[in-house]
């Protein structure tokens, strides 16, 4: 077998099991029916169990701020020519308690789709839905040239975010007091003009190292 036999098999996704997401921080990339990559390993190794198989090897939930997330490793096998792989790992997340514009919401699937995220990433490093991958990593690291951002030009882009948080390190305010003074709690949620808002009022403030008294709240540091 050619290294790249089992890539190329499995790189390209029908239309019929791709889905554009809309809205949200990834509105604009593509989505891949999870049942697409079970048809993809059982057509590629044989049905589960017999041909592939994976075993769950960590589960627990982190908290930050009122939100809780369920996370889960995976460990992937498969078996080519009559032998079974190495592990090949994969980590999924998903929210246990988020909070929502109605309340806080709890769900009771946060580790099943956890997994089928562990899934998808340990099967990616097969090149399984590679194609859409490439696409969504390019899209992901240059967002200034990604054309959901000119088509939205409220998106907030990863150059911003690195900006802010290279001027929240020189000024020493802390990202609550920014996202605070927006009613966020993800600097992701943050619009385009907010952030070019916000880098403007934080590189009129001094160093961290030459202010007498840092800033701690908004209103002190110069922040609208």
């Amino acid at each position: 077998m050619g290294n790249l036999d089992i890539y190329e098999k499995v790189r390209s996704v029908p239309d019929s099991a791709k889905k554009t997401i809309k809205g949200g921080r990834t509105s604009g990339m593509t989505d891949i029916n999870p049942m697409w990559r079970i048809k993809v390993l059982t057509e590629q190794f044989g049905p589960c169990g017999i041909g592939w198989y994976y075993i769950t090897t960590r589960k627990w939930l982190e908290t930050s701020g009122n939100e809780i997330a369920a996370f889960v490793d995976i460990e992937l096998y498969i078996k080519v020519d009559g032998e079974w792989s190495k592990p090949i790992p994969g980590n999924g997340g998903s929210m246990f308690a988020s909070k929502e514009k109605s309340g806080m919401y709890v769900s009771d699937e946060c580790y099943k789709m956890a997994t089928t995220d562990a899934i998808s990433v340990a099967c990616k490093q097969l090149g399984i839905g590679a194609d859409v991958y490439w696409e969504s990593d390019r899209t992901k690291y240059n967002k200034r040239d990604n054309p959901d951002k000119q088509n939205n030009p409220n998106l907030i882009t990863e150059s911003d975010i690195n900006e802010i948080f290279l001027e929240l390190k020189r000024t020493g305010i802390g990202i609550k007091n920014v996202l605070s003074k927006y009613g966020l709690t993800d600097i992701h949620d943050m619009t385009s003009s907010q952030a070019n808002e916000t880098i403007k009022k934080l590189k009129k403030n001094p160093d961290k190292e030459s202010a007498t008294q840092p800033p701690n709240d908004m209103q002190d540091s110069g922040l609208p």
